[in-house]
């Protein structure tokens, strides 16, 4: 350790001699990152890797962020990382935490938060309501947001009302590939079962969601519980993501809608065919999808804490082998280890014959999110939060962001790959050195959740993506028995290869576009209507019988058209247009 500390210190004074003022910290050509540079324990501000700038006053920046799961002061490994740099401690507004009124309160008092992270209509509203920061003189200053140049001028040039091109916000997730490019391996929703006891039924080829109900429910009956002893479910759900992320209803269903080629528009659902439906037709996938999960319940295979237990809760059962279906790429997460894939008892992803794909392509232009900072922050905040985000976008920032420690997550062979271990940490909170902080890794991640540059980019230090399940060493680890056996079953090396050798692959380009904001009125049908698909959305997952099911479905129908559901429709099928147009513009 004294020898790496010793190399960081080398290793800064080469910075120091080429760094001037401003956001230059951590250029996108630089030297692989330096995990070991420390803030001396009296906070006397020396160099460090921000530049080489001297923070010698801690300061807490507020930020409000509607992709935290969390609500508090930032610990553990992150925290450690950050206030190392800048001597700042991140304090989270988590509004999926403490409700939405709090972004109504906030917004009233002319402050929502040092760092904003909101959804692009609500960011393009406060940057109109005088919320958020211009910050186009100081983000010039930025070299590795800069690296995002285009796409973040992009993104601004349409904000309503921006005539003059200013720069207010820093789109979420932009990747260094393009428009058009679809680089996972996975897609973002597919079902997704336990080789190992998929094997045990002979791998058979499922037709539809009943025959997958039947390979579920042989699954459970030959496996009730984990090894543990503690009862497993093929479907575990949770309701704290419910009308989020532009959606309507039950997170967890709108998301299997792609498995149909259909995507959620809030109030609309996008066909395969590029026209719309509501997402109250009966021949559409949220209707379908309800009803598989309903029939699921009716078998016994749906665990029964689902409507009430949270998203924590939700991962802790993954994480203990209580769960036989996922259908996030990011579930797996909490389960698949280079061990697991090595015996076989992994996640992988099973084709139901009957269902085609829906994915949106790389996030070139950014997630449909935005970071920003707030209008009223001070100039010495405001600094130093242009610092700490031009970092955020550094490939040291995003190496600790999507890989973690170096030495505790992963180690950087002589030809500077990076190489997996401790692929359990985040599944089973591993501790983490006190050099780092101590404390465990899960509760020391990073609490933003929320990223500038997506893990899918390319680190230019490695000429690898950030994601490590791209690496070219985990690849050579994973071409596990379990590999090629998945392999030879469905004829291609990854799950994309099948749905694109068997044209079951829907690619939506990315493209950026500024919407219209809800008028008053359509923002109250808006929170109607979504309420009680939402409310009976659940009631139905539960609902007795078809008969039962059915007579639920016509009566919150009912409900949602005398809140006024076809004014609604009729103003998101105007605004869902635009995008669809610049879509289908893109795919020309």
């Amino acid at each position: 350790m004294k020898l790496k500390k010793l190399v960081s210190v080398l290793l800064l004074a080469a910075m120091l001699t080429a760094l001037t003022a401003g956001c230059t910290g951590t250029t996108g050509s630089g030297t692989a990152p330096d995990t070991s540079v420390t803030k001396p324990s009296d906070s006397s501000g020396s160099p460090d890797s921000s530049g080489g700038k001297s923070y010698d006053k801690t300061l807490t920046i507020d930020i409000y962020d509607v992709a935290a799961n969390y609500q508090g002061m930032q610990t553990g490994w992150f925290r450690k990382v950050v206030n190392d740099r800048f001597n700042i401690e991140l304090n989270i507004i988590a509004p999926q935490v403490a409700g939405e009124a709090i972004y109504h309160a906030r917004a009233s008092t002319g402050h929502l938060g040092d760092i904003v992270i909101l959804e692009n209509s609500d960011f393009a509203d406060c940057v109109q309501t005088g919320l958020i920061k211009d910050i186009t003189n100081e983000i010039k200053n930025c070299p590795n947001l800069m690296d995002y140049r285009e796409q973040i001028e992009v993104y601004n040039n349409n904000l309503p009302g921006n005539d003059a091109g200013r720069i207010y916000g820093i789109p979420c997730q932009m990747t260094n590939t393009s428009p058009t490019s679809y680089s996972q391996d996975v897609v973002y929703s597919s079902p997704l079962l336990r080789w190992d006891l998929y094997s045990e039924l002979g791998r058979p080829d499922i037709e539809n969601l009943d025959q997958l109900l039947d390979v579920l429910a042989a699954m459970k009956e030959a496996h009730p519980t984990n090894k543990d002893g503690d009862p497993a479910y093929p479907f575990s759900l949770w309701p704290d993501w419910d009308n989020n992320d532009g959606m309507m209803g039950i997170a967890n269903v709108v998301q299997l809608t792609t498995w149909y080629g259909e995507k959620i528009k809030e109030s609309l659902i996008l066909k395969p065919d590029n026209t719309f439906t509501t997402v109250i037709d009966k021949n559409a996938a949220y209707y379908k999808i309800l009803k598989f999960l309903n029939k699921a319940y009716r078998r016994g295979l749906v665990d029964p804490d689902s409507g009430t237990q949270n998203w924590d809760s939700a991962c802790a059962k993954m994480s203990a082998g209580q769960v036989y279906l996922m259908w996030y790429s990011w579930q797996v997460g909490f389960w698949n280890t280079q061990e697991r894939l090595k015996n076989g008892t992994a996640f992988i992803f099973i084709p139901v014959k009957d269902q085609i794909y829906y994915a949106d392509s790389d996030t070139y232009y950014g997630s449909g999110r935005v970071f920003g900072v707030g209008s009223m922050v001070d100039d010495e905040k405001y600094q130093r939060i242009m610092d700490f985000l031009d970092w955020y976008a550094s490939p040291e920032g995003l190496t600790f962001q999507h890989n973690g420690i170096e030495g505790f997550n992963y180690t950087v062979g002589p030809d500077g790959k990076f190489t997996l271990i401790n692929d359990n940490a985040l599944m089973d909170n591993l501790p983490v050195p006190e050099e780092w902080g101590g404390g465990g890794y899960q509760d020391g991640n990073n609490a933003i959740n929320q990223w500038i540059v997506d893990a899918i980019s390319i680190n230019p230090n490695t000429g690898e993506p950030y994601s490590n399940q791209y690496w070219s060493t985990y690849k050579q680890a994973t071409m596990t028995q379990m590999k090629r056996e998945w392999a030879e079953k469905f004829g291609a090396s990854e799950p994309v290869e099948y749905m694109k050798k068997n044209n079951v692959l829907i690619v939506s380009p990315n493209v950026s576009v500024s919407l219209p904001s809800d008028t008053p009125d359509i923002s109250v049908i808006r929170s109607q209507c979504a309420d009680t698909l939402r409310d009976y959305s659940w009631r139905m997952v539960f609902a007795s019988d078809d008969a039962a099911f059915d007579a639920m479905w016509d009566e919150m129908s009912e409900q949602m058209n005398g809140y006024g559901f076809q004014k609604l429709v009729e103003f998101d099928k105007a605004k869902f247009t635009i995008e669809l147009n610049a879509k289908l513009e893109a795919m020309k």
